[in-house]
């Protein structure tokens, strides 16, 4: 409009009105008289906090006691071998009801695949995943309607949305981790197909019951040895002691939390970026997002600040294959966020299960104070169950930086000297469970 009024403004401030001069500049072809409008704002509003990835990207759904869980994987490779047993291996692993240190909620947390799968193979169209709910006792949380649990969501969803699902928890619950074990199942699969890449997790923490790191060994380690045992401990002497100590809390109707160690071998060179979106980055956000996470540390961690430079640094060396490698591995196989080859190894903590059936201090609703012992059915211990969270999480990070780096660097010919292939030289055609492998 301003530009309208200016041009009307010159011509009619020197041209009597209705005069024949003003009537031939009006129709000169030089004589232009623009409208500007301001362009129209569309507005979106995205989902916020329930997808993760750019490239391999996961929404996940649901909540405790409604109908069910589940998630939708965009972006997957097509062609891809899939069934839903391949999925339900670490869904099991996952599920409630496995044993005395879990919850004793009972759910088989049978997955069902209905769509971006034809004919056992992925087509590259979204995959679309659900878990139904079938042993959901709402009124449990009666109280839970009125007084907010200490320590748990309930108060903070109050406070952000005004609304909340009294239910379990709703969104804050850890059945909402069906949403991405089952997803992390088919990233490792790709992993595992495309590079050779193995994504093993175990209970490293119980309490105060710590496995000393010198008694795993990383390089060998198994999944049979992590699954022997109900606490997933591989050194079957810790995994007793950790058991004896959720076995103190559980009768007491308390609870404790403890430490999951991953690690990642034969991780692809290159993974990651520099500055915002470092790969070890990335790995603390998405384990971070787990419920009941608390801490998170890669290679060295916090024990690191005691060493010198001299002490800290992983020197370099040639192998006998002409690889580049590191004598020791203090940076967790990250080095200026981009993964170098080596083991990539993390620890995540989780603190002791907010909702205890012990008497607690609390406010209503109405902020009135009172007293409240929580029911329902939960974890004394979240670790064992959250060994199967974690390798997903990971996975989903490691298969959304593999497709990245692919894009980016690997569209043209690489430089040999320099570069590495991502992909292994015979890739396996099929992620196959250990024979003797079973979920606890």
């Amino acid at each position: 409009m301003a530009a309208s009024s200016l041009s009307s403004k010159s011509i009619l401030g020197s041209t009597k009105p209705g005069s024949p001069e003003l009537l031939r500049r009006l129709s000169s072809p030089a004589v232009q008289i623009s409208i500007r409008t301001q362009p129209k704002k569309n507005l979106q509003i995205q989902a916020t906090g329930s997808s993760y990835g750019t490239h391999f990207r996961v929404s996940t759904f649901g909540e405790s006691h409604g109908g069910g869980v589940g998630c939708i994987i965009d972006g997957c490779p097509p062609r891809i071998p899939l069934s839903e047993s391949d999925l339900q291996f670490d869904l099991d692993r996952r599920r409630p009801g496995q044993s005395r240190i879990t919850t004793p909620r009972k759910e088989t947390d049978t997955c069902r695949i209905s769509s971006g799968v034809s004919e056992g193979m992925t087509t590259g169209t979204p995959i679309h995943v659900f878990v139904p709910n079938t042993d959901q006792r709402g009124l449990d949380y009666s109280e839970m309607s009125v007084a907010y649990r200490p320590s748990h969501a309930d108060a903070t969803y109050d406070m952000k949305y005004g609304v909340r699902s009294v239910q379990g928890g709703g969104r804050s619950s850890a059945r909402e981790t069906i949403g991405r074990v089952a997803p992390g199942a088919l990233a490792k699969k790709i992993l595992k197909q495309f590079a050779g890449t193995e994504i093993l997790a175990y209970v490293s923490q119980v309490h105060q019951v710590v496995l000393p790191e010198d008694l795993v060994d990383h390089e060998n380690l198994t999944l049979e040895q992590i699954e022997n045992n109900i606490v997933r401990c591989p050194n079957p002497e810790y995994a007793e002691k950790m058991i004896a100590a959720i076995d103190a809390v559980r009768t007491k109707g308390n609870s404790v939390g403890g430490v999951v160690t991953c690690i990642v071998r034969n991780a692809p060179r290159g993974l990651g970026t520099p500055v915002f979106d470092k790969l070890e980055a990335e790995l603390a956000k998405a384990c971070m997002s787990l419920p009941a996470t608390k801490g998170f540390e890669f290679g060295s961690g916090f024990s690191g600040t005691f060493l010198t430079g001299l002490e800290h640094n992983d020197e370099f060396y040639t192998d006998e294959n002409g690889r580049i490698r590191t004598k020791t591995n203090r940076s967790g196989g990250i080095q200026g966020g981009i993964s170098n080859g080596e083991i990539i190894n993390m620890r995540v903590a989780f603190k002791p299960t907010s909702t205890i059936g012990r008497k607690q201090n609390t406010v209503t609703r109405d902020k009135q104070e009172t007293e409240m012992i929580a029911r329902g059915r939960h974890d004394p211990c979240v670790v064992p169950r959250a060994v199967p969270m974690v390798e997903a999480m990971v996975a989903l990070v490691l298969v959304d930086q593999l497709m990245a780096q692919y894009a980016q660097c690997h569209l043209f010919p690489i430089n040999p000297e320099l570069q590495e292939p991502l992909r292994i030289a015979s890739p396996v055609h099929e992620l196959e469970q250990p024979q003797n492998a079973t979920a606890l």
